[in-house]
């Protein structure tokens, strides 16, 4: 079942205001780029692009469907947006082909997208019954059906456990590999009972529904979404000029975790603690905007429940990156691809 609803009636962007005022900053100059690595239906988009006039804004989405959606909603912008058919992690190889050198703005809006959740047919939701896919790029890779019916019971139990922070994951794995001994698992339905199978009576009624943890690891398996994050921050870091920001709004503790690491090796020195002075090229290249990671207000919450997990980091760019701090990534090892692009 789709929604056919225009992009903007059925997203809300989470703490737009706030990510507005932390850009500011780096935006004001004529020409200023911003990368929204997390495209998704286009509100913080079209958020920057409404209070920049003179920004533009290049658009990253692994999503097809949400590419199209977005492109929709900010075709009144003409060329000030350009949307790319694209993994966060890619951003250099993108900004590349567009031959932009550096950019003065970096936005992610990590995990799963308002339209994921929203079309039942992609299996993201635990609360309705649909096919077992749970891709964010439905045009490639493996499905969370993939995982369930073809990994060892082993590493479904850590992949429940570390991914989910799922505590009966050893549990589920065992039921799971039972089940598709039978017949292989098709559909949502099917995972939920053996979720609630798996989990006693009472540790059900707490936190939340209980396939919750489950749905969660499955599509970090599914999308490789925390080794593209580990990835992707440092990259997005390098495809900042100075003076350029980076803003995360993360909404799980293992995606804040690798946001934050990041943030914090940028913004201390890498030089051992005992020397007396130190040189120049193991000084700071960050400077921390946000003190910790910001959490939504009551208003916020009230606007948009959606908001209720998140953590926002910002991160503001020093000077260029020492060569032994930059990420091993920065070599050109990935063949170009022939990306689509919308405008």
């Amino acid at each position: 079942m789709s929604d056919e609803r225009p992009a903007d009636e059925r997203h809300v962007p989470v703490l737009l205001q706030r990510c507005l005022d932390l850009l500011a900053p780096a935006l004001e100059a004529e020409g200023s780029v911003m990368v929204d690595s997390t495209l998704g239906m286009g509100g913080h988009t079209e958020g920057v692009l409404t209070a920049f006039p003179h920004v533009r804004v290049v658009g990253l989405d692994r999503d097809t469907q949400a590419l199209e959606l977005a492109g929709r909603r900010l075709a009144r912008f003409g060329d000030r947006f350009v949307g790319v058919h694209a993994v966060y992690d890619e951003i250099r190889d993108v900004l590349d082909e567009l031959g932009i050198p550096a950019v003065q703005g970096v936005l992610m809006d990590l995990g799963v997208s308002s339209l994921q959740l929203d079309e039942v047919d992609r299996g993201f939701s635990y609360a309705q019954d649909a096919p077992l896919d749970m891709r964010m790029d439905a045009t490639r890779g493996r499905t969370a059906a993939d995982v369930l019916n073809t990994y060892e019971e082993r590493d479904l139990a850590r992949i429940l456990r570390v991914y989910g922070e799922e505590r009966f994951a050893p549990r589920i794995a065992r039921n799971v590999v039972a089940a598709r001994a039978k017949a292989p698992l098709q559909r949502t339905g099917e995972l939920v009972d053996i979720i609630r199978a798996s989990i006693p009576a009472a540790n059900r009624k707490v936190g939340g529904h209980p396939a919750k943890r489950t749905f969660q690891a499955l599509r970090i398996e599914v999308n490789g979404e925390l080794v593209t994050l580990e990835r992707a921050v440092p990259e997005s870091i390098e495809a900042l000029s100075v003076g350029g920001r980076i803003v995360v709004e993360a909404y799980q503790s293992l995606e804040d975790r690798i946001v934050k690491q990041a943030f914090a090796a940028g913004a201390t020195t890498s030089a051992p603690p005992d020397l007396p002075v130190v040189p120049e090229t193991h000084t700071p290249y960050l400077r921390l905007v946000t003190r910790g990671a910001e959490e939504a207000d009551e208003a916020e919450l009230a606007l948009n429940p959606r908001s209720a997990s998140v953590r926002l980091r910002a991160a503001e760019r020093l000077r260029p990156t020492p060569t032994h701090m930059r990420p091993r990534t920065n070599e050109p090892t990935r063949p170009s691809k022939n990306r689509r692009r919308s405008a």
